[in-house]
């Protein structure tokens, strides 16, 4: 199946059509596909479309590419979870409730040694410190916990986050490549309780993400929630 003249240049058209013969197993598990020169022809578009269509494929998990061995269709073929970095004002929004925040803390500080190792950077490089609390309708929401790398970020030295979060300037003024995020569960120390409104010890939903442009570390923040929040991804 050729797609039509009008799809000459469209990547995402291109991708729909190899996520169809994977799903329809007119590709079978395991099974080599045509190489991007052959597939360009097929479809009547560049090499570099074939291409991104398929780098893009690969990066969701089904397919499985390696140099020299060609491009095969994933033995299981499945959707990975897909997750942005949201706008907390944004997500509460999307809740119908009412947006608040507060900043609590603002400085330059010696991090602690975990963040000081996973920026790279020698124990006595200052970064800047930022904690805040979001609010839904007035009640806490989440706490950020905040480091930001200013070597590589200098111009978030003139910023004040006393009314725009670090979040959302962050996610609005600096462009990176790639994030890594963890997710857990930690008892309530007594200042996150006192925050959230909740026990010292009591259970709370955490997540830990870092974002990095290259090689180097931008900010890395823990983000507390309230009791009984959920998260929720795509597929």
């Amino acid at each position: 199946m050729a797609l039509n003249q009008s799809s000459r240049t469209n990547w995402q058209k291109v991708m729909a059509e190899v996520e169809r013969r994977i799903y329809t197993r007119e590709w079978q598990p395991g099974q080599s596909i045509p190489n991007e020169a052959d597939l360009a022809v097929e479809f009547r578009c560049a090499r570099v479309t074939v291409n991104r269509a398929l780098r893009t494929l690969a990066d969701a998990g089904l397919l499985d590419r390696r140099r020299k061995s060609g491009t095969r269709v994933a033995l299981h073929p499945v959707r990975k979870a897909t997750l942005q970095i949201p706008l907390i004002r944004k997500e509460i929004e999307a809740s119908k409730k009412s947006y608040g925040y507060n900043l609590l803390l603002q400085e330059l500080a010696l991090a602690p040694e975990f963040v000081s190792d996973r920026f790279g950077l020698a124990s006595d490089v200052l970064l800047l410190h930022i904690v805040a609390l979001h609010t839904a309708n007035g009640k806490p929401y989440v706490i950020e916990d905040r480091w930001i790398n200013v070597s590589a970020i200098p111009e978030v030295m003139s910023v004040s986050f006393a009314k725009l979060s670090a979040n959302e300037w962050l996610v609005q003024s600096i462009p990176y490549t790639h994030g890594d995020i963890a997710f857990g569960v930690l008892n309530a120390g007594k200042e996150q309780a006192r925050l959230l409104g909740t026990e010292p010890s009591k259970a709370l939903f955490e997540i830990e993400r870092t974002t990095w442009d290259h090689a180097t570390a931008l900010t890395t923040v823990q983000l507390v929630f309230h009791v009984g929040y959920r998260k929720h991804a795509s597929l």
